[in-house]
This record gives structure tokens, C-alpha cells and sequence, in this order.
């Protein structure tokens, strides 16, 4: 029998006083340790310490390699973070889910607010297996080889993340800009941009999640033209920074620095006031998916039914940018 609710929780505090104590003997400060195991959210090894997320076995594990941590007090510890459950058992009931993908899912389980501009291709939790697989090969000829993965992998996993946006409990309050580009004929197939486009209109209507299209004609605040794709990540605890996701070919950068955040939250809000409303929007939408005929595989926009853990968090303070080699159209 599992241990009870608040057997788990104390097992959690346990487990974190123990790590921070750990941490301490080392001699190794909490960015030290978040640069050298590689995490992809700054705080993480601070919500852990301080009991405010249940341990991950996997993550365990890496701070006791990286602590040099064996005998005993490696067994007991492990024995405790077992007994704390795992808040991430999600991700792995999900066997697929590659660890680029995992790195995503972990910013985006937690968020109180995800804010998304998408000049070209639209963002990873709006795709439909079917988009996603026209993006995937169509860009397999400039990705490293070592770099690819298995294309019905990468949508496995794509669509297990969609289903922070549509969980039971507390799901983030989610918002996107949408350039006219990335939703007309040059993404795919007419059947392919049908079903992407009725799914969006499906998205649309759930009460946490807002789409803003933005014309071609539009003019944003004094002629502003934004680079690149990006990604806000918003957090309910004050413990855990907010985050930026700036897309490239190669690369992926995430930005914790206040001045980003703000700068990016700027640029967001004009291209939000630049476009249409959330209601015509939905009815362009609508028109636009109908223009290209009936829905032909309704089947390709039902997410996988998992339930990601609830975590709020919010933000503070300033951490250096970090790189994860994440693949393009994610």
C-alpha cells in the first residue's frame, strides 16, 4: 500500500532537509550545483530542500553522485525519496517522452502562465501529431544526425506535454500570438492545416487559453518587427524565476535575467495589441479552416489523457543565461 498524503509530504521534507544538508558538506552553493547536473528550471534544487516538491528518484540520484555520497546514508535516502512519491511520474508514464521534450515539459508543468509568439510555426502544445510530423521531416535534411529523433517519438511526446493545458486541476492560463503566416497554406497540406486549424478553434474555446492572430498588415507599436519565435514562463512561487524560451535552428535559449524577462514581456504585449481580438480571431480561425474543406482524421488532434503534477510557482531572482540543444518546432 502507498503511504498516505501526509506520510508523503513528510517523507518530501525529509528527503529535502537532507539534500540541502548534503549540498552544504559538499561545499557547493545551489547555482554550483543546478550548472554542473544540468537542470533545466533554475529552482528546482531549491523547491526540493525546502519541501515544496516531491523528489524524482532520477534527480536524487545525480545530486548524490554529484555530493560523492555512498553507504548508508546514499540507501536511506533513497529509501526516503521513494516513500515521497513523484510528482514527474507523469513524464515517465509517458516512456517516449525524449529528454529535449522532457526539459520543456518540466518548465511548462509548472507554470501559473505560458505566453507564446509563433511568427512561422506554431508552438509545440498548439501542433497536431499531424503538423508536427510535416515540421519534423521537413526539416530533417539541417538537423544533426545525432541531433534527430524518431518523428512518431518526438510526436508522442509533444502531445503528452498538450495535456498541462487541458489537466483538471489548475491548468496554466495560456496565450498565444499567432502570425497569419504560420497558420496559412505554406505550413503543410490542405488537410493537414484543416485539422491544425479546427484544433486550434477547440483550444480556443477552453477558458485558460487565449489565441491572438496577427495580421500581415499589421503595424506593431512604432514599426516593430520581432526576430524569432519565444516563450514566456510565468511561475505562482516567489522561489522560481520566470523564464524565457527564444527559438533558433541549433539552439535553444533560456533567459532568467530580469531585464529579458521584462524586455520580452514587452515586445509580447505590443504584438497582443497589434492583433486581432480573441473572438475575431477564433472567427478567422474558423473561416479559415473551413476554406480549406472537411476535416478528413479528427483522430490526429486528441491529446494522450495524462495528468501533469500542480505546481505554482513565481519568480525572483537573476540567473545567467543557459543553452539546451532542443530541436527546432518544438
Amino acid at each position: 500500500m502507498g503511504a498516505s498524503c501526509a506520510e508523503s509530504d513528510g517523507a518530501t521534507s525529509a528527503a529535502g532537509a537532507e539534500l540541502r544538508r548534503l549540498r552544504e558538506a559538499a561545499g557547493l552553493t545551489g547555482d554550483q550545483v543546478i550548472a554542473r547536473v544540468g537542470w533545466a528550471s533554475a529552482s528546482k534544487l531549491s523547491r526540493l530542500e525546502n519541501g515544496r516538491s516531491r523528489p524524482d528518484l532520477s534527480d536524487v540520484l545525480d545530486l548524490l553522485d554529484l555530493y560523492e555520497v555512498a553507504g548508508n546514508t546514499r540507501d536511506e535516502l533513497i529509501g526516503i525519496t521513494r516513500d515521497a512519491g513523484n510528482t514527474r511520474g507523469w513524464l515517465r508514464s509517458y516512456p517516449v517522452m525524449t529528454q529535449r521534450q522532457r526539459s520543456y515539459a518540466e518548465l511548462e508543468a509548472g507554470c501559473a502562465e505560458i505566453f507564446e509568439y509563433g511568427p512561422v510555426i506554431l508552438p509545440g502544445l498548439l501542433q497536431t501529431p499531424g503538423y508536427t510530423r510535416v515540421r519534423l521531416l521537413s526539416s530533417r535534411e539541417v538537423i544533426a544526425p545525432e541531433d534527430a529523433e524518431d518523428p512518431e517519438t518526438e510526436i508522442a511526446a509533444r502531445v503528452a506535454r498538450q495535456s498541462t493545458l487541458t489537466r483538471a486541476a489548475e491548468p496554466p492560463r495560456y496565450e498565444a500570438v499567432l502570425e497569419e503566416a504560420a497558420l496559412g497554406p505554406r505550413g503543410g497540406p490542405a488537410q493537414v492545416m484543416a485539422a491544425q486549424l479546427r484544433h486550434l478553434a477547440r483550444l480556443a474555446e477552453l477558458p485558460n487559453v487565449t489565441l491572438w492572430v496577427l495580421p500581415s498588415s499589421a503595424k506593431v507599436a512604432d514599426w516593430y518587427l520581432t526576430e524569432t519565435a519565444f516563450s514566456i514562463y510565468r511561475f505562482g512561487d516567489p522561489d522560481d524565476p520566470d523564464a524565457v524560451a527564444v527559438e533558433s535552428l541549433a539552439a535553444d535559449l533560456i533567459l532568467t535575467e530580469e531585464d529579458m524577462l521584462a524586455r520580452y514581456g514587452r515586445v509580447f504585449d505590443w504584438l497582443r495589441q497589434a492583433a486581432r481580438p480573441p473572438a475575431e480571431s477564433l472567427t478567422w480561425i474558423t473561416e479559415a479552416a473551413a476554406a480549406l474543406g472537411p476535416p478528413t482524421d479528427d483522430a490526429d488532434t486528441s491529446p494522450v489523457p495524462l495528468t501533469p503534477p500542480v505546481q505554482r510557482r513565481r519568480r525572483t531572482q537573476q540567473r545567467p543565461p543557459q543553452r539546451t540543444n532542443a530541436p527546432p518546432d518544438r
